[in-house]
C-alpha cells in the first residue's frame, strides 16, 4: 500500500490526460489498459479495476465512481503498496517519497501479519507519513461467489512534523489471487476527537461478460448517501 515521488514516466502522465470517463452508465478504461473486475460497493460506490501494459509487472489500478463519476485513481503494485494516486475532484496527485518498512502483501498471507511505514509527497508539497498494520483474522467470507479473506488493519497518518493528522481502524478484505484488499467497516477519527464509521463492502463482482461489468452507475445505498456526507478516502486502502 503507497504512492511514488519523483518524476513522471511517460506512460503515467498519458494516463493522466487519459482518465478513465463514463458515458452511457459505461466505464472506459485509458489506453493500454484492460479491466479485469468492476465492483459494486455499499455507500453508493463502484469501483473499476484494471491493469496497464505500460506499467510494471504486478501493478494495478482501481478508480472508485460514486453517482457522480469518477473521483478517485489510484495504482498498487505487486505487494499492494501505494504508488501513487489521484483526486480527481481536486487534481491533487500524491506519490511514494520514502519507505521505512514497504507493505508487503506476501508477508501478510504467508505470516498472518504485515507491518508498514512509509511517506508521500502530494504535487502541492504535502508530506504525510503513514505507518499501520493488518492483520488476518483466519475468517473467509464469499460475496456473490468470490472468496475472501478478512483482515483487521490501524492506520495512523502523520504530517511532516510528526503530529497525528488521523487515524483508521477496522477491517477490510482481501483477494489472494489478484492480490488486492477492498473495503468493509472502518472508523476514521482526527485530531478534534471526530469520528466517523462507513461501511463500504463489496456487494456484487461483475467480471468480463457478466452483467454490471464496466457499469458506471453504482447501485447500493445511494439514496442514503443523498443525506449522508462520507469522506472520501474511507474505505479507500491508502
Amino acid at each position: 500500500m503507497a504512492h511514488p515521488g519523483g518524476i513522471l514516466g511517460l506512460g503515467t502522465l498519458a494516463l493522466i490526460f487519459t482518465l478513465p470517463a463514463h458515458a452511457g452508465g459505461k466505464f472506459a478504461a485509458p489506453a493500454g489498459c484492460e479491466v479485469y473486475a468492476t465492483v459494486q460497493m455499499r455507500e453508493c460506490q463502484v469501483s473499476q479495476h484494471y491493469r496497464c501494459e505500460h506499467d510494471a509487472p504486478g501493478d494495478q489500478w482501481a478508480t472508485y465512481l460514486d453517482g457522480e463519476g469518477p473521483y478517485y485513481s489510484s495504482r498498487i503494485d505487486a505487494e499492494t503498496r501505494w504508488m501513487e494516486s489521484y483526486d480527481l475532484f481536486s487534481g491533487e496527485t500524491d506519490r511514494l517519497m520514502s519507505e521505512v518498512d514497504p507493505a508487503s502483501f506476501t508477508t501478510l498471507i504467508t505470516t498472518g501479519r504485515d507491518d508498514y511505514d512509509f511517506t508521500t509527497e502530494s504535487n502541492s508539497g504535502n508530506v504525510v507519513r503513514y505507518s499501520g498494520h493488518d492483520r488476518l483474522t483466519g475468517e473467509k467470507v464469499v460475496i456473490d461467489g468470490v472468496t475472501l479473506e478478512r483482515t483487521k488493519f490501524d492506520l495512523t497518518a502523520r504530517n511532516a512534523s510528526g503530529e497525528v493528522l488521523w487515524t483508521r481502524k477496522g477491517q477490510q478484505l482481501i483477494h489472494r489471487d489478484w492480490r488486492i484488499f477492498f473495503a468493509d467497516r472502518e472508523t476514521f477519527e482526527n485530531t478534534a476527537g471526530e469520528s466517523s464509521e462507513s461501511v463500504s463492502t463489496p456487494v456484487v463482482f461483475a467480471l468480463p461478460g457478466e452483467k454490471g461489468f464496466l457499469s458506471a452507475d453504482p447501485q447500493y445505498d445511494c439514496t442514503m448517501q443523498m443525506t449522508e456526507a462520507v469522506l472520501p478516502e474511507e474505505g479507500i486502502r491508502p
